[in-house]
């Protein structure tokens, strides 16, 4: 009985202490203004990806020259473009484009850019080579890069994800390189190689959970910044090519047209700055809770 009893007891605390550290975690993320504001933006951004769409009854392609340049009203609720396209529906279709091409960047660059760093920092050979190639990529400013790739590869919305990716792919392996060199350092690394474990265990299994919050964190701006960038492109003509709806190419429908329907340049640039401060408010709030005695600051 009084071992049955101890049992229960610890178990009692045990769940207690849980709820406790719940709810402390709650506490913690519920005070982190900037990351319940980033959240909620995010949260908006998606619900508006997915059912935006089935709110309007017009198509993103779907053209009626009788009605280019409308102003917004109740039928067209933010206008007409110089096709007479329903410039709601293209942003509403436009989010998949263009939160997909971002996330799917930021995705890709964040696998590529961890097993490079990792390896990088592990192996002094590889490390010369893979942060040289970084070195000489981040040289360039991402848009130019950006630009001189899609020139090559041709605009559509994979040669885009493929660019950007190449693009941000240095800037998540310098992240991974500088955490994982720390680690690597640490003496119960030492123990863990005396004790038989081969190079693969160490990097992946005791030295790439230790790199997760910064890349985490450098990946929410990643994010935002793809999204930039695709738009920038687009913009030049260098992106997602037209008919085909992105927030990008919407404004540069509307480069002839920005002193007379102010609407078209208006709408998707708010969607733009929405995201990316989104993004970007998420990525401080999660550093600030992840590791609040950083000092570094993205600039």
């Amino acid at each position: 009985m009084d071992n049955s009893g101890n049992a229960y007891n610890l178990s009692h605390i045990k769940k207690g202490l849980k709820k406790q550290q719940r709810h402390l975690l709650l506490k913690k993320i519920l005070s982190n203004r900037l990351l319940v504001i980033g959240t909620t933006i995010l949260i908006f951004l998606i619900l508006f990806t997915f059912f935006a769409p089935l709110l309007t009854s017009f198509t993103p392609y779907e053209m009626d020259v009788s009605m280019r340049l409308q102003k917004p009203s109740i039928v067209n609720l933010l206008g007409t473009d110089n096709f007479g396209r329903d410039i709601f529906s293209r942003i509403a279709h436009g989010a998949k484009v263009s939160m997909g091409v971002g996330f799917s960047v930021m995705l890709l660059s964040t696998i590529l850019g961890t097993f490079l760093g990792l390896y990088a920092s592990y192996y002094r050979v590889l490390d010369n080579i893979i942060m040289r190639i970084c070195d000489g990529l981040m040289s360039i400013p991402a848009i130019l890069l950006a630009i001189a790739l899609m020139s090559a590869f041709g605009g559509n919305i994979t040669n885009v994800i493929i660019a950007l990716t190449i693009v941000f792919t240095p800037y998540i392996a310098r992240v991974v390189r500088s955490s994982a060199l720390s680690v690597r350092e640490q003496t119960f690394i030492e123990a863990i190689k005396s004790q038989g474990a081969n190079n693969f265990q160490i990097i992946w299994k005791h030295i790439m959970p230790n790199t997760i919050s910064p890349v985490i964190i450098q990946a929410s701006f990643i994010f935002a910044d793809a999204i930039i960038v695709e738009a920038a492109l687009s913009f030049l003509g260098a992106g997602i090519p037209d008919p085909a709806p992105s927030w990008g190419n919407i404004v540069s429908d509307s480069k002839s047209t920005m002193t007379t329907a102010w609407w078209m340049t208006v709408a998707p640039s708010i969607m733009i700055i929405l995201s990316v401060l989104g993004l970007n408010l998420f990525g401080d709030g999660l550093r600030d809770l992840l590791d609040p005695h950083d000092t570094n600051r993205k600039k």
